[in-house]
């Protein structure tokens, strides 16, 4: 091999080598939610905004077997690119398996779906019907925390 071919090829390699260690520690981040603690704190927080009306809201599938489920499937199509497929948080969103989501009333939690929170561009899930709303509250509430 020449000395410019293997010149290059450790040049590749050790570029590889960095692209690769880099990722391992980016998808360690987004599975420990990845963002700043003000950022969660500041979401978490919104959940403390819910009026009093809304917050002691009783989840009217709290003993449907199957909203779990049909929870989970809307969570994967609606919330799994900011909250990451296992709820554990990723670069746009943070974890939902938080104690702090883990503590709120299922209306509070109901409540911030509908409204969002958009300073942290959390849509608003007002058009999504409220069974399913409900749904996603009691997919949420199943998770437990970390």
């Amino acid at each position: 091999m020449k000395p410019s071919s293997l010149r290059f090829f450790l040049a590749a390699a050790s570029f590889a080598t960095l692209v690769a260690a880099w990722n391992t520690r980016s998808v360690a981040s987004a599975a420990n939610s990845g963002l700043p603690q003000w950022f969660r704190s500041d979401v978490y927080a919104e959940l403390g905004k819910a009026p009093d009306k809304d917050k002691h809201r009783a989840n009217p599938l709290e003993n449907d077997p199957q909203a779990v489920a049909a929870g989970q499937i809307l969570f994967q199509d609606r919330c799994s690119e900011c909250h990451g497929e296992d709820a554990k948080g990723a670069r746009k969103g943070p974890s939902l398996r938080a104690p702090e989501i883990q503590k709120a009333t299922p209306g509070a939690l109901f409540w911030v779906l509908t409204n969002g929170v958009v300073r942290r561009k959390m849509p608003s899930w007002s058009k999504l019907p409220e069974p399913q709303r409900w749904q996603l509250v009691r997919y949420l509430k199943s998770l437990g925390t970390d």
